[in-house]
C-alpha cells in the first residue's frame, strides 16, 4: 500500500530519535553516524526494530547526513543502500502487523546559501538531487525532509525531490522559541510555499517539546491543506553524569502528542531525546482514535522568507515602481546594471507601506532573463515582501520562479491556449498565485459578459492542470476611458462579477484608466474606489501617489477594516504633499530621523555597494576610525538591536553585516596608510567541533564579530579539540566560540572545553548550538551560553572592554 493511501484514513505514526539511542549504543563523539549502517547493520536494525514493534509505520532511514558533502561517490551509495537495507530488514524482523513504511531521510547541508552565505541554490538542489536518486534507486518508500532551519534550503531540498522521484514527499522545518525558523520564516510562509511546490504532508520536528511547539502546529493547522506533521523533542536536553537526557518523559509526551492529534495532526513522531518507549506510549493511547478529516482552506496568499501576505477583506497594494515603463531613469539603471537604484525604488515602496512589490525589468536591450532572476535574488536580500514577477519572456519567469524564496506572484497568464500551455506548468511546479487577464485570441473582449468568459475557461484548463482556483487572481483590465468612454464600467463590472459569482480574487493596474489625461491621480484615485467597492482584491499602483493613498486609508476606515481608525490617523497625521518626482524619492534619505545619515541607512538596509561607495566619499574629509565609531558601528547596533528585539530578522542581519563589510574594507585601506591608527579588537577563535560539519551558525558570528572589530580565526567544521586548544595557545586569545548542531557532537564541546581548562584557563569559551541550552552550557563549563548571534557579539564587547 501506498504511504498516501494510507494516510487518507489513518493516523500514521513516524519513529523518534536516533542519535542518542547510537551514543549509548557506543557512538563516539566526532563518529559519523551513518557510517554504522555498513559497519554496525546490526545495531541500527535492533533499534528500528523497536520502533516498529512500538507501532510505528514509518521509519526514517539513517541517512540524515547522507550527501556528498561529506561522503564521495561510492560511499555515499554505500551508506544510503545499506540504510534502506537496514530498515526494511528491521520491518520484516518486527513482530508489528502495522502497514509499514521506509522514508529516504534528508537532513540540512549545514551550509548558509547565498544571498547570506556562499553556497549557491543550484548547488544545494545538486546535492540534494544526488541522495534522492540514491533514495530511489535502492528503494525508499517515500522521502522526509527534516530539522530544515531554512526556507530557502527547505525549497532547495524539495525541488530536488519533486525532480528526482514520484515518491511521496513529507517536509518537517525546525522552529525557535520565537516561532520562526532561522532565517525568519513564520509558519504562515512555509505553508504557503510547501503547498504551493506540493508537498504531501507538512509539519514541524525538533528544536522544542511537544506543548512548546503546539501554538506553531497551530498555524499549521489552521493554513494548511494537506496533512500536518508533528515530531517534537523529548523537551530541553541536559547532562547528567556526562549523558544527554531530556526533561519530558513518555507519559506527559504521549498526552501531549494525543492532544495535537485531537486538533487535527495526522502524523507524529518523535524527535531528539525520545526513544521506542515514547512512540508506544503515544500508540497506546491514541490507537482507537479517529483521525479528523483534511479540510481545504482555500486560502489565496503569497509568501516572502518572512510572511505570507492574504488576499481577503483588506485590499493588497502592489508596488508598480520596478518597471521601466515610462521610467527614463528606471530604465538607465537596467542597461548600466545599477542594481543599487533597483533595490532603493524598492525600498522607498516598502516604506510607504505597499504588501507585495511588481518587477519587471523587461528591455529589449538587455538580458532579461539574466537580469530579473538578479534583481529578484537581490531584492530578496534586503526586502522582506513577496515579489510579483511581471514578465512575458517564459525562460524569464521560470529562472525567477525557480529561485524565488517563497510562494511568487505570477504576472501573468492570459485566455490564449499557447500562454496557458507555456505558463500553467510553472505555476504548478514552482507554485504560485498567478494573475489571469481576461483576455484571449480575439483581444481584449468590449464587454464584461466576455471577459467573465474568458475568466471561466481560464480556470477550467487550470483545474486541468491541478491548479485551484485559489491560486488564481484575475486582472480584467482597465482600459483608457480617453479612448472608450465605457471602458471604466466595463472592467469594474466584470470584476464585479468575477468577484461575486466565481469567488475568485481580482487585481488591476489602476492608472491605466487615466492614460492620455492630465492630473491623472484625479481619475486614478476615484476609479479605485469604484473598483474597491465592486470587490477588487489588489491593485497595483504607484504607492508615492498622495491621492491613491488617501483613497486606500479611507476606505479601510469606512469598512471596519482599520481597527480604531489606527492607520488612517497616523497616515493623516503624517502626511505631506509629495513634491519630490519619483527618482528623488528612489534615493537614500539621509534626513531621516532614524539614520544619521545616508552611510548608516545604506548598512541598515544592507546596500552593499552603495555603502562602499559612501565610504570612500567620506575618507576624503573624516578620519578612518570616525567613520567606524560614529557611522558603521551605530548602523551596526540599529539593526542588532532589531535582531534582539525580534523586529529584524537574521537575513536583514546579515545583509547589514555584509554592508558594513564593504564600508570596511575602504576603512582597512586607508588605516594601512595611517599609522597609529587601528580599528581591530581581541582575537577570537571559532570553530565548529569534531565530527560536526554544520557551521552556518558560526559563521554568522565570524560575519558580525568580523564587523564589530574583532580579530577572527575560523578554524572551519569538524575541528579536533587539540586543534581548537592549540591555536587559542598560539594567539593567546581571550575568548573562543565553539558550535554545535547535533546532540551526538555536543559531548566533543565538552572535551575541547575541559582541555581548554588544562592547557588555556585564561581563555572564555561561548558556546551556541540548536541542541543547547543555558544549563547543557553550565554543566560542560562554558563561560556563555548565546542564544544567538547577537548575544555572542555583545559578550565578545564585554570581554574586550574589561582588556583594555
Amino acid at each position: 500500500m501506498n504511504v498516501l493511501d494510507y494516510l487518507k484514513n489513518n493516523i500514521v505514526y513516524m519513529d523518534g530519535g536516533m542519535g542518542t539511542l547510537l551514543q549509548a549504543e557506543g557512538l563516539q563523539p566526532g563518529e559519523h553516524p551513518e557510517r554504522w549502517n555498513y559497519e554496525h547493520p546490526e545495531v541500527i536494525i535492533k533499534l528500528q526494530k523497536g520502533y516498529f514493534d512500538a507501532g510505528t509505520n514509518i521509519i526514517n532511514a539513517n541517512t540524515f547526513g547522507a550527501n556528498s558533502l561529506k561522503f564521495d561517490a561510492e560511499e555515499l551509495e554505500e551508506i544510503i543502500r545499506c540504510a534502506i537495507a537496514n530498515a526494511k530488514a528491521a520491518a520484516a524482523a518486527s513482530t508489528g502487523k502495522q502497514e509499514k513504511f521506509v522514508a529516504l531521510d534528508i537532513g540540512p547541508t549545514g551550509r548558509l546559501l547565498k544571498p547570506y552565505g556562499d553556497f549557491d541554490f543550484e548547488e544545494a538542489v545538486a546535492v540534494f538531487a544526488e541522495t534522492v536518486r540514491l533514495g530511489v534507486k535502492h528503494g525508499a518508500d517515500m522521502v522526509f525532509i527534516e530539522t530544515m532551519n531554512d526556507s530557502y534550503e527547505t525549497k532547495a531540498a524539495l525541488l530536488a525531490a519533486k525532480e528526482n522521484c514520484d515518491l511521496p514527499v513529507f517536509v518537517s522545518n525546525a522552529y525557535g522559541e520565537d516561532g520562526k525558523l532561522m532565517t525568519g520564516a513564520s509558519p504562515a510562509a512555509m505553508v504557503a510555499m510547501l503547498e504551493g511546490m506540493g508537498a504531501d504532508a507538512i509539519g514541524v520536528n525538533c528544536s522544542l517539546g511537544p506543548k512548546a511547539l503546539a501554538p506553531i502546529v497551530e498555524q499549521y493547522l489552521e493554513k494548511a491543506s494537506v496533512p500536518v506533521v508533528l515530531k517534537p523533542n523529548a523537551g530541553l536536553p541536559r547532562d547528567v553524569d556526562g549523558k544527554t537526557v531530556f526533561d519530558v518523559l513518555p507519559d506527559e509526551f504521549s498526552d501531549d502528542v494525543a492532544e495535537m492529534l485531537k486538533k487535527g495532526v495526522r502524523i507524529v513522531g518523535g524527535c531528539c531525546g525520545t526513544t521506542p518507549a515514547y512512540i508506544k506510549a503515544v500508540t497506546d493511547k491514541t490507537k482507537d482514535m479517529s483521525p479528523l478529516p483534511i479540510e481545504k482552506k482555500n486560502i489565496t496568499c503569497v509568501s516572502s522568507y518572512t510572511h505570507a501576505v492574504e488576499f481577503g477583506a483588506s485590499p493588497i497594494l502592489i508596488g508598480e515602481r520596478i518597471n521601466p515603463t515610462g521610467k527614463k531613469r528606471f530604465k538607465q539603471a537596467l542597461v548600466e546594471n545599477d542594481i543599487d537604484y533597483i533595490l532603493n525604488e524598492g525600498l522607498a515602496q516598502q516604506e510607504k507601506g505597499v504588501h507585495i512589490l511588481d518587477v519587471n525589468v523587461g528591455l529589449p536591450e538587455i538580458d532579461e532573463v539574466e537580469m530579473l532572476k538578479k534583481v529578484s535574488f537581490e531584492l530578496q536580500a534586503i526586502i522582506d515582501r513577496p515579489l510579483q514577477i511581471d514578465t512575458t519572456d517564459i525562460a524569464a519567469m521560470e529562472q525567477a520562479l525557480r529561485r524565488y524564496n517563497g510562494k511568487a506572484m505570477i504576472n501573468s497568464v492570459n485566455g490564449k491556449e499557447e500562454n496557458m500551455k507555456a505558463i500553467f506548468p510553472l505555476v504548478k511546479k514552482y507554485g504560485g498565485l498567478v494573475v489571469a487577464l481576461t483576455l484571449d485570441e480575439g483581444g481584449i473582449p468590449a464587454t464584461a459578459a466576455e471577459r467573465v468568459a474568458i475568466a471561466e475557461k481560464t480556470l477550467k484548463t487550470a483545474e486541468s492542470y491541478g491548479i485551484e482556483k485559489k491560486d488564481i487572481i484575475f486582472d480584467t483590465l482597465a482600459m483608457a476611458i480617453s479612448a472608450d468612454p465605457n471602458a471604466a464600467k466595463a472592467t469594474v463590472d466584470s470584476l464585479h462579477e468575477i468577484k461575486h459569482r466565481l469567488g475568485c480574487h481580482t487585481s488591476l493596474g489602476v492608472s491605466n484608466i487615466s492614460f492620455g489625461l492630465p492630473n491623472r491621480d484625479f481619475v486614478n484615485s476615484t476609479f479605485f474606489a469604484m473598483c474597491l467597492e465592486n470587490g477588487l482584491s489588489a491593485a497595483i499602483m504607484n504607492p508615492n501617489s498622495a491621492d491613491m493613498m488617501k483613497t486606500y486609508y479611507a476606505y479601510r476606515a469606512l469598512h471596519g477594516l482599520d481597527e480604531n481608525c489606527g492607520d488612517y490617523i497616523n497616515f493623516a497625521s503624517n502626511f505631506v504633499p509629495a513634491t519630490a518626482t519619483a527618482a528623488t524619492a528612489a534615493q537614500p534619505d539621509a534626513s531621516s530621523e532614524e539614520y544619521k545619515s545616508a552611510l548608516q541607512k545604506a548598512v541598515v538596509k544592507g546596500l552593499k555597494d552603495q555603502a562602499g561607495e559612501l565610504t570612500a566619499k567620506l575618507l576624503e574629509e573624516t578620519a578612518p576610525l570616525e567613520i567606524v565609531q560614529n557611522e558603521i558601528i551605530p548602523a551596526l547596533d540599529i539593526v542588532g538591536k532589531g535582531y534582539e528585539a525580534k523586529t529584524v530578522y537574521l537575513p536583514q542581519l546579515l545583509m547589514a553585516a555584509e554592508a558594513a563589510k564593504s564600508a570596511f574594507e575602504k576603512i582597512k585601506a586607508a588605516v594601512s596608510s595611517e599609522k597609529g591608527e587601528s580599528t581591530a579588537k581581541c582575537s577570537f577563535v571559532l570553530a565548529t567541533v569534531k565530527g560536526d560539519i554544520h557551521d552556518i551558525g558560526k559563521n554568522i558570528v565570524k560575519l558580525l564579530l568580523e564587523n564589530y572589530g574583532f580579530d577572527v580565526t575560523d578554524l572551519g567544521r569538524d575541528v579536533a579539540p587539540e586543534v581548537i586548544v592549540e591555536e587559542v595557545k598560539k594567539q593567546h586569545a581571550p575568548l573562543c566560540g565553539l558550535s554545535a548542531l547535533m546532540t551526538t557532537t555536543v559531548p566533543a564541546m565538552e572535551e575541547t572545553i575541559k582541555l581548554m581548562r588544562a592547557e588555556a584557563p585564561w581563555c572564555k569559551v561561548v558556546v551556541g548550538g540548536a541542541v543547547l541550552t543555558q544549563d547543557y552550557a553550565d554543566k560542560i563549563g562554558a563561560d556563555k551560553y548565546a542564544k544567538d548571534a547577537m548575544e555572542g557579539v555583545r559578550y565578545a564587547d564585554e570581554i574586550n572592554a574589561n582588556l583594555k
